[in-house]
């Protein structure tokens, strides 16, 4: 897929592993501190959370996002689909502050796409991370299982 090129041109933050969260009451997710360990300085506090269609979250470092923007940059508006594309990232992306504590909020909109009430499952992917709510990451695991086989056979 589109964003699965332009992160490999990204280096590498590093973020591996699974972590088990939870939301707060004001809706505030705790970044594992492991991760936050791997934060690029030059980032900042800005973050990009963007809603994926399979019920996801993706956070990107500012850096790591500023490599998708560059992609992103090269579409052209006179393409409809490239158009298009631009039009659903931009319209499920939204810009998040992490806090003095590793707290980002998290928009009410971007937890029920989710289906997030309580628990999280923080996933560190390379240069993001992806945030499910634990009982679909099961389900998506589940149906995809034979899939996986087949594909780590032929890539690893």
């Amino acid at each position: 897929m589109f964003l699965a090129a332009a992160n490999k041109a990204t280096e590498m933050a590093g973020f591996i592993g699974k972590e088990n969260h939870t939301i707060d009451d004001k809706g505030r997710l705790m970044i594992p501190v492991k991760f936050r360990k791997k934060f690029d300085p030059a980032s900042g506090s800005e973050f990009f959370l963007m809603k994926m269609q399979e019920k996801s979250l993706e956070l990107y470092e500012r850096t790591a996002w500023e490599a998708v923007k560059k992609k992103l940059d090269g579409l052209s508006d006179f393409n409809p689909e490239e158009r298009k594309l631009k039009m659903l990232i931009y319209g499920n992306l939204e810009s998040v502050e992490i806090d003095k504590q590793g707290r980002i909020a998290v928009p009410k909109e971007f937890l029920e796409h989710t289906k997030i009430t309580k628990d999280v499952t923080i996933i560190g992917a390379d240069n993001k991370m992806i945030i499910w709510n634990p009982d679909l990451l099961r389900e998506k695991l589940n149906e995809d299982e034979p899939q996986y086989e087949t594909l780590t056979q032929r890539i690893l």
